[in-house]
């Protein structure tokens, strides 16, 4: 079994049923294969060989899923790339997967032109009529042959190499094969109940692990009819759940407050939706509270995993959102997770440690970094860099990032604890939590807020706040008022970016 293949079959069992609709554009099954196939045959005919790296920057479209699927089919792997990084990043990327070609939509030719300098890029096809002299288009690699490509890929060959968030540092690489891949789709589904037929609204970036592993590639064996958005816009998604009758919903926090802010978001009809899944990055209670009262159901799924994973990790189903609100959840299907402390020893309840997971759902290792793979992988165990606590019954809860747990004045500060109190506060859009140094506590703990719009923050008013609900020690000391946080694709704040601001802006002052 390989991923391409979970296409082709579906193209011979349910050839008229609505595959993929994307700005207009429709396919059915048996279209979305042809299509697939047509591609796949025209990369051979350029010159992709089975195991070379193909890097696609691409934002959501018909185009994105054609290109994964033909480099699946074809066995070359597939390098999704951020389509927000700068020309230098991409390089970056470039460089270190060993991209031979890239596909990218028209209006990033100008960016691959300039990263590609000094790698191993040889040929370069955009979506439009191409500038660049020796670049082809899209359009005229297509083949006429439309028949499954004649090359043998096996569940064992590469699939993907995932580069993760780079909150703190260069993305790394996270290397999967056809394998492991299948398997977080079995598990994802198991977990969520997903079933044949589904109709699932792509909002989150398909470069994303979440939305590309998660729910395109389970979501195309099963047969599912996809929805993709190009871009998220609140008022376009209440709408497309009302017009195409959406049943599964996934999106990152910071899309659920978005929607939360349109101001008629309770006159669409959203009882379509069976489930509705949130992760990638922490989300606040308040949030999810407000998020099940406006979709009228209570199956929320928070999916706490990480790239590295799969994405896999922990899961808290409805009943968990019952009663354990604003916990990670246990382990999903095929997974083992554990919290420990520095000598690898499970912790007891309620006390924090490290959060480590084992799979057949877990990265072959870093590409090309031994040495980071040797420091994540530990006796069979992915050690995650998230601290969390484990309770009795076995919920495990993510505190922090080991790197963003802030000391002040002795006392550890878990960001994840204060930003909840803050996302509870009526007039608090946005909020993060990060340490900056100070001379008398050695960190200070400092908010940075949005305000909705038209709200007025009273710095005091809401450190009163905080008082009411955290030990004095945890209240931020400092609190800084900004128009938008800095995220990546994942709905992460970059919070190196926020501290690198902030120190520099306290300097000013």
């Amino acid at each position: 079994m390989n991923i391409g293949s979970l296409l082709s079959q579906n193209a011979r069992k349910f050839p008229k049923l609505l595959a993929i609709e994307c700005e207009g554009r429709t396919y059915t099954y048996r279209q979305f294969n042809e299509e697939v196939n047509r591609l796949a045959n025209g990369l051979l005919l350029v010159g992709v060989n089975k195991g070379e790296k193909l890097a696609l920057m691409m934002k959501n479209s018909d185009h994105f899923v054609f290109t994964f699927f033909a480099a699946a089919k074809i066995g070359a792997v597939a390098v999704p790339v951020n389509f927000r990084l700068t020309a230098s990043e991409v390089h970056y990327i470039l460089e270190q997967s060993d991209a031979g070609i890239v596909v990218c939509d028209k209006e990033f030719e100008q960016i691959i032109t300039e990263a590609k300098d000094g790698t191993l890029v040889s040929t370069v096809i955009v979506v439009g009529e191409p500038e660049t002299t020796g670049t082809y288009s899209y359009q005229n690699v297509l083949s006429e042959n439309s028949n499954e490509p004649d090359v043998i890929v096996s569940e064992q060959d590469d699939l993907e190499i995932l580069y993760t968030s780079g909150t703190t540092g260069r993305p790394k690489g996270a290397l999967f094969d056809h394998s492991q891949i299948f398997k977080v789709g079995i598990a994802v589904v198991i977990n969520m109940g997903i079933r044949q037929h589904e109709r699932i609204l792509h909002l989150a970036p398909l470069f994303h692990s979440a939305q590309l592993n998660l729910f395109l590639i389970s979501g195309v064996a099963l047969g599912a009819t996809h929805i993709i958005h190009r871009d998220f816009h609140p008022v376009k998604t209440l709408q497309a759940i009302q017009e195409h009758k959406i049943t599964h919903l996934f999106a990152v926090p910071a899309m659920y407050n978005f929607i939360l802010q349109v101001p008629n978001a309770t006159d669409y009809d959203l009882s379509s939706i069976k489930r509705v899944g949130y992760g990638a990055a922490p989300m606040a209670p308040e949030v999810v509270k407000k998020s099940i009262k406006l979709f009228k159901t209570d199956q929320f799924y928070n999916l706490c995993g990480l790239t590295e994973g799969g994405p896999g990790g922990i899961l808290l189903d409805p009943e968990g959102h019952q009663f354990h609100l604003g916990k990670g959840g246990k382990p999903i299907f095929l997974t083992e997770t554990r919290v420990v402390n520095e000598e690898g020893t499970d912790v007891l309840p309620g006390v924090i440690g490290e959060f480590i997971v084992r799979s057949d759902m877990v990265m072959k290792e870093y590409y090309k970094k031994p040495e980071e793979t040797k420091n994540t992988l530990k006796n069979g165990w992915l050690y995650t860099g998230d601290l969390a606590t484990i309770d009795e019954e076995g919920y495990i809860t993510l505190v922090d990032r080991k790197k963003d747990m802030i000391i002040s004045g002795g006392e550890n500060v878990y960001s994840v604890e204060v930003e909840g109190v803050l996302f509870e506060h009526p007039d608090v859009l946005d909020a993060a939590i990060i340490g900056l140094p100070d001379e008398v506590w050695g960190e200070a703990v400092c908010a940075i807020i949005v305000p909705k719009e038209g709200a007025v923050i009273d710095e005091q008013e809401l450190k009163n706040f905080c008082r009411q609900k955290l030990a004095g020690y945890k209240v931020p000391r400092r609190i800084f008022i900004e128009k938008q946080l800095p995220r990546n694709a994942s709905g992460k704040v970059l919070k190196y970016q926020l501290r690198q601001n902030m120190k520099q802006l306290s300097s000013e002052l």
